[in-house]
């Protein structure tokens, strides 16, 4: 057992990993831009294998006994052994189990790709249903389209709870509580220490949350011409309140609707010395039958293939979307080329979302809106305070859903058999202030796409919201200014937070980047008490 047989066991394995990988996510890139049958087997297959591949025993065994007997005495070694062991324990399942895992995951993708409420009598995307709910003032339509969202709920439920189980019992053969639990180690995330920061920022957000949301009822029951204890989730700008109602002083989605999405985005990066031109190329930006209605960024080979998918339209949140998942792919693109192969990627999914919530951010910046989208110089300074209000209530109504998210994921590992339509409401109600519609909710939960297909995520948003509040700190103590237009800020970025790739472990990169652990500080100076 030495560090030489562990050079090479990571030779070997970069070998068979580095073709499979490319082919898998090439594969996964065309099950979610076409939908099709075809491009779903060979995406699961591919899958299949890859994991497969990872839940090897005896590897396994093997990066245990170099990791316990800390055989690694350089630093990039040390942590490729630690992302390799990771990446192995995360995938130690019978091929059985795996193969039904890959097969769910696939057809659950295909049915929220396929997908289509309807409204009116007319099918409806879930651009038309965000669209009806940001502009309509009839009650009876904007039901119709909230519910309509919730329409794929029961097609997927059975699917998910399966998954739910299986993932289940992988973990619980290797000693583990629940999936929950167990993924959090995976992502070297401490469960405890995790649950503590949440009822902190619970118990900070709650006043100041409830406080604006009174304020966002009053206004949203003179607009509805009903009371305000007669507002119900449809009434809210999106089908699970995770985002304000637009202020119809500011007027901002105007400014938006005559706006170029994408020229918007080049303008923003452009400015910070961050090229997107060649991601652009390989992207799918625009929406059409079939195609995934989400987005994302992948970076298909580690090196330099990296892509976004998209739904454009002209509104900001579609411009918020395109400057967020261009900052999960500037940061893949920005990573150091000359790293090992397993150190090519971002350090964890905290510090890759936190660049990507600091650009969606800017969509709600006075300077951003001013000398990017146009708002006249004057206006943008009336209207300051207000667009920076608007940020803040953004950011606590966005806070008080991912905490929904992560409550009611832990207790659906926790107990996948109890009443979770009850449970759901429970934890929106209490969290968010949202009243359950009358009637059987049972399979709303369901509708999320993230609990079916990016399991235990979530709390990586809120701890990402942290970290881009922390290095927005950092950047305005070394440049002396924000973001907006700042070029030194783009290249502080590339060089303490996208070059060094995986070659630390995240809360080191935050360390070594701010100076400072992650912690709220930063987060509640700016949103809560600024």
């Amino acid at each position: 057992m030495s560090e030489a047989q562990l050079r090479d066991f990571i030779q070997k394995h970069e070998q068979l990993v580095r073709p499979l990988e490319r082919d898998r996510n090439l594969a996964w890139w065309e099950h979610a831009t076409t939908g099709t049958k075809e491009a779903e087997q060979r995406s699961a297959e591919l899958s299949g294998r890859y994991r497969k591949l990872h839940a090897d025993r005896s590897a396994f065994e093997v990066l245990g006994g170099w990791r316990d007997a800390a055989v690694a005495s350089d630093p990039q070694l040390r942590r490729q052994l630690e992302i390799l062991y990771l990446n192995h324990l995360g995938n130690q399942s019978d091929s059985e189990t795996i193969e039904r895992m890959v097969r769910l995951e696939a057809e659950v993708e295909s049915i929220y790709a396929n997908y289509r409420g309807r409204v009116s009598g007319q099918e409806a995307s879930d651009n038309d249903i965000h669209r009806i709910l940001l502009e309509s003032n009839d009650g009876a339509l904007r039901r119709e389209a909230w519910e309509s969202s919730k329409g794929i709920g029961p097609l997927v439920k059975q699917r998910v709870l399966e998954l739910v189980r299986l993932r289940n019992q992988a973990a619980q053969r290797l000693g583990y509580r629940d999936h929950f639990v167990f993924s959090l180690t995976v992502q070297e995330l401490d469960e405890t220490q995790l649950l503590r920061l949440l009822e902190q920022l619970e118990k900070l957000t709650r006043e100041p949350y409830f406080e604006a949301k009174d304020e966002l009822d009053r206004r949203l029951a003179a607009r509805f011409k009903i009371p305000p204890e007669e507002l119900r989730p449809w009434h809210y700008a999106d089908p699970f309140f995770q985002e304000p109602p637009p202020n119809p002083e500011l007027q901002l989605e105007a400014w938006y609707k005559q706006a170029d999405v994408l020229q918007l985005a080049h303008k923003t990066y452009e400015a910070l010395c961050l090229p997107i031109d060649a991601i652009l190329e390989r992207s799918d930006l625009y929406p059409r039958p079939g195609k995934n209605q989400h987005a994302f960024a992948i970076d298909i080979d580690r090196g330099g293939d990296v892509r976004i998918l998209c739904n454009l339209e002209p509104s900001e949140r579609w411009a918020s979307t395109a400057l967020h998942e261009l900052g999960h792919a500037v940061y893949d693109a920005g990573v150091d080329p000359g790293l090992p192969f397993f150190l090519r990627s971002y350090a964890h999914t905290l510090t890759t979302e936190a660049i990507a919530l600091l650009m969606g951010r800017l969509t709600r910046d006075p300077e951003w809106l001013e000398t990017t989208v146009g708002i006249p110089a004057d206006l943008a300074r009336r209207q300051s305070e207000a667009i920076l209000e608007q940020q803040r209530l953004g950011m606590l109504i966005f806070v008080r859903w991912a905490l929904v998210m992560v409550q009611f994921e832990r207790a659906l590992y926790g107990e996948p058999d109890s009443d979770l339509g009850h449970l759901w409401w429970t934890l929106v109600e209490r969290l968010q202030g949202v009243r359950c519609p009358p009637g059987p909710r049972g399979a709303d939960w369901a509708a999320k796409l993230h609990l079916a297909l990016a399991p235990v995520y979530y709390q990586n948003y809120i701890l990402g919201e942290l970290c881009a509040s922390q290095l927005l700190g950092a950047i305005r103590l070394y440049t002396g200014r924000g973001l907006v237009g700042n070029s030194t800020a783009g290249l502080w970025l590339a060089e303490h937070v996208f070059r060094p790739g995986a070659g630390y472990s995240w809360d080191e990169l935050v360390l070594r980047a701010t100076g400072k652990e992650l912690g709220p500080d930063a987060f509640v100076a700016q949103y809560l008490f600024s």
